[in-house]
């Protein structure tokens, strides 16, 4: 038995190992019972620290946050549009990190509250530079939510990097659709490219935050 399976078990632990499993199985492959098997435990063990899969979910969730915040440099600095450009660049490129990353993340709750000092950061900078409280967070959740949206349908093509599901060639979908020549043009725009798309996107909601609130 290895070390890492000899440690004692806790939540952080049985996240930590859920993670490394979900890139190999997927969110449907990734049950209790896998989890234990790695882990070289009994299924009834997890339920000491998780009463059921959501209960899970909710943990990893939680561990994806604190990863983000350490792998994302923000500078204290940055203009409001700064901050919600890697803001949101930060939670797509750990949602990315795992296969399902962003069905994992969506509608999750977190366990702790370890996110609150860099929430609290982040809305003060927005305060600060003019936003009153309600519109801080409506920016912040709409950039959150863009990013999850995105992420889930990149997925759907790009469950990893370097992988892409069958039936999203994009040259064999402008042939089909042949007929439509810009329907056929845009499955380049749709299908392909995906850091380029998620920048646009991304640039159209801050400047769309910046235009409602009238905040330059």
């Amino acid at each position: 038995m290895s070390p890492e399976k000899r440690a004692p078990l806790d939540r952080r632990r049985v996240a930590d190992t859920a993670l490394r499993l979900l890139n190999e199985v997927g969110l449907e492959g990734l049950t209790l019972r896998a989890i234990a098997k790695e882990l070289d435990v009994k299924a009834p063990a997890l339920y000491w620290h998780f009463k059921d899969k959501q209960a899970l979910l909710d943990e990893m969730a939680t561990e994806m946050y604190r990863r983000m915040v350490a792998g994302t440099a923000l500078d204290p600095a940055d203009t409001w549009q700064e901050r919600l450009l890697n803001l949101g660049r930060g939670l797509r490129s750990v949602l990315l990190g795992y296969r399902d990353g962003a069905r994992v993340f969506s509608g999750s709750r977190f366990t702790s509250t370890d996110h609150a000092p860099q929430m609290e950061a982040d809305l003060r900078l927005l305060t600060e530079a003019g936003f009153t409280l309600a519109q801080a967070v409506h920016a912040g959740r709409t950039v959150n939510a863009y990013t999850v949206g995105f992420v889930t349908e990149e997925q759907g093509v790009v469950p990893l990097p370097g992988e892409r599901r069958e039936g999203y060639d994009v040259e064999e979908r402008a042939r089909r659709m042949a007929g439509h020549p810009l329907a056929a043009e845009a499955g380049k725009l749709l299908f392909d490219g995906y850091d380029e798309q998620y920048e646009e996107g991304l640039a159209i909601v801050i400047a769309g935050i910046g235009a409602r609130y009238g905040i330059g």
